[in-house]
């Protein structure tokens, strides 16, 4: 063999040599919705090195992509314009809008064997969304809506501190004791629930507490206008304006776990996923109760599911469903769950002997958990984004008096009828 043929032999063996390892590297970007308090993006990016280090031919990329509506937006955009990530956490409540644009491959056509049906069973049932006999996103960063109190502020007000109101009507009682005001006006008040940005969620908690849901179940229909739901939008808007137990017109989702830990207000509905913000930062014992009823317990599930992109390489679905697997595994649900307050997402996770060794520490945890049995599936539709923009909407008219309860919810009837009439 002369010495130019094995110098090309070589050289082509070594060019398909780096093309083998190549192919074999598989890089994955991931959409990650930033939307609330804590050190979120630090955990996540602690995560995907922990499991970097156990696949080293799988390298992740996570892209931070603001709230969950951003998300998807920012997600669909990138698929129909031949760009999307492989994977990303968006909300549970985007799978019929990303089913319906392809974007997205069912998890249970990804994980279809023996093993991987087992493991999508072991979720708790409330975070799992079946469409067409199918589970196409993952549980991940799931919470729910809940109260938090702060003891200190109780006792001062002569209120038991480690009783927490049960009911609307002692919303309102304990309100007016805990919102205190000097001369330069109200410097505690009695509590604050979000209407704004997305005020959708926190006031399907309340309608729950009050029997009301919000869509049909099929992703194809809602029921905003319903007696129940007017009530409770009656009720949330009185709180400010009648009451005077909350500030008036909207109150912010971003501000209102800051306010309740710098003491400016005494209670607060939000999310479990919060919990280890105000457990970091609160300088007074609080406590954390589920929604207080009108007419039953209830509460939406909420939060983000790990979805898998349709455009993404059999190869880098294969991958990306490794790290799902992987970092839904009870010992890093937990972790999670452990690190950011959201609800560990199978009873494995609480199986765990650091979950155990949690919550004996922080029981407010396991609110959430207990609170599932009583969980409705969040507010889901297609054309999802838009129908949550027209209820919150109508929120935000409601609170800040632009109009009645009943005529936001009529007029937020009308926009999602029209919107879902090509689904009915």
């Amino acid at each position: 063999m002369s010495a130019i043929r094995y110098s090309r032999l070589a050289c082509a063996l070594l060019l398909s040599a780096t093309a083998a390892c190549a192919a074999e590297s598989v890089t994955l970007q991931m959409y990650y919705p930033i939307a609330v308090g804590g050190k979120v993006s630090h955990t996540v990016e602690s995560l995907v090195s922990d499991f970097e280090r156990t696949h080293p031919d799988v390298h992740i990329q996570p892209v931070y992509t603001g709230d969950y509506a951003t998300t998807v937006t920012k997600a669909l955009t990138a698929f129909r314009g031949g760009n999307a990530p492989q994977m990303a956490v968006m909300g549970d409540i985007e799978a019929y809008s990303l089913m319906d644009a392809g974007a997205i491959v069912a998890a249970s056509d990804l994980a279809n064997d023996d093993a991987g049906k087992a493991w999508l069973k072991g979720f708790y049932p409330a975070f799992l969304r079946p469409i067409n006999g199918k589970i196409w996103g993952v549980p991940f960063q799931r919470s729910t809506v809940v109260l938090y109190w702060n003891k200190q502020a109780f006792d001062k007000a002569g209120l038991n501190g480690d009783t927490p109101p049960s009911t609307w009507q002692q919303v309102v009682d304990f309100g007016k004791k805990l919102t205190l005001k000097d001369a330069s006006g109200v410097t505690q008040w009695g509590i604050e629930i979000p209407s704004t940005p997305n005020g959708y969620w926190n006031f399907q908690g309340l309608a729950a507490t009050n029997g009301g849901h919000l869509d049909n179940g099929k992703g194809t229909a809602v029921t905003f206008n319903t007696p129940a739901n007017v009530e409770t939008l009656q009720w949330l808007s009185d709180l400010g304006q009648k009451e005077q137990v909350s500030p008036k017109g909207a109150v912010a989702w971003g501000t209102t776990p800051q306010d309740f830990i710098n003491g400016k207000t005494a209670m607060m509905v939000t999310t479990t996923g919060n919990l280890a913000n105000v457990r970091e930062n609160a300088k007074f014992p609080f406590g954390v109760a589920m929604l207080p009823e009108k007419t039953q317990r209830g509460s939406p599930t909420g939060g983000g599911n790990l979805y898998v992109f349709s455009s993404a390489s059999p190869a880098q679905q294969k991958a990306a469903m490794a790290f799902i697997r992987w970092v839904t595994s009870p010992e890093q649900a937990a972790r999670w769950s452990i690190a950011t307050g959201y609800v560990a997402t199978s009873p494995g996770a609480w199986e765990t002997p650091a979950m155990k060794d949690y919550v004996k520490a922080v029981p407010q945890a396991l609110v959430a958990r207990e609170q599932l049995k009583y969980a409705q599936p969040e507010l889901s539709t297609y054309n999802s984004v838009q129908i949550q923009e027209t209820l919150n909407h109508a929120i935000e008219a409601a609170v800040t008096q632009t109009k009645t309860p009943a005529e936001a919810l009529e007029s937020a009837q009308k926009q999602a009828d029209r919107l879902l009439k090509p689904y009915q």
